[in-house]
């Protein structure tokens, strides 16, 4: 049998996954935890072959738990399974050690594959995550943006206008304008918005 653990902060979330799960003659739930700093403590006295674990959780996510969990046992296999797929979440939840990123629109059939492919060794990825981390790794590394650049656009963010901007930062409208032109060509878009979503997908924004 393997042994599965679930992390998800919402106890609706974990019953629905107990029951696909336990519904397969392989896999069976040892333990359930409610957020990270919980799934740190329990996967030490579960011993799961495997942990699905949400991305985002209050206190300590998902990519953090998972970090805390690999430095204390190999052995572990964690699959974070999430509603999320930004660059900047999938490149933080690899860098941690998860050996899968799936979606929660994934099917029983393919959670449960999942499971098992994991515990071989192998890396599970939903489709559209691994497009992303190829279509990441071909693109040249973007220029970092400045203090100032992150400002700006924190503020253009919030739905101002470039005059109401200069005004917050004490610069001029036209000087605000330079800023983005740059923001622009540092990330490869040609509007606001864009600017604004790209930054935050990389994690140059929050």
């Amino acid at each position: 049998m393997i042994r599965v653990m679930l992390v998800d902060d919402h106890p609706v979330v974990r019953e629905g996954l107990r029951g696909m799960l336990e519904a397969e003659p392989d896999l069976t739930v040892v333990g359930e935890a409610g957020s990270g700093a919980e799934a740190v403590a329990l996967a030490q006295a579960a011993k799961p072959d495997v942990i699905l674990m949400d991305l985002r959780m209050p206190g300590l996510d998902g990519a953090g738990a998972t970090e805390k969990i690999m430095a204390a046992s190999r052995e572990i296999r964690v699959i974070v399974l999430t509603t999320y797929e930004s660059d900047a979440d999938i490149l933080r939840a690899v860098e941690a050690g998860a050996a899968g990123y799936l979606l929660k629109d994934a099917s029983r059939t393919e959670l449960a594959g999942a499971i098992r492919a994991a515990t071989r060794g192998e890396t599970v990825l939903a489709p559209s995550v691994a497009g992303r981390l190829v279509r990441r790794m071909r693109e040249p590394v973007a220029q970092s943006l400045s203090a100032r650049e992150v400002e700006v656009l924190r503020l253009v963010g919030r739905g101002m206008t470039n005059a109401e901007v200069g005004a917050a930062l004490h610069i001029s409208e036209a000087t605000v304008k330079t800023h983005l032109l740059r923001v622009f060509n540092k990330l490869g878009v040609s509007d606001r918005t864009a600017a604004v979503t790209t930054a935050m997908e990389r994690g140059l924004l929050t």
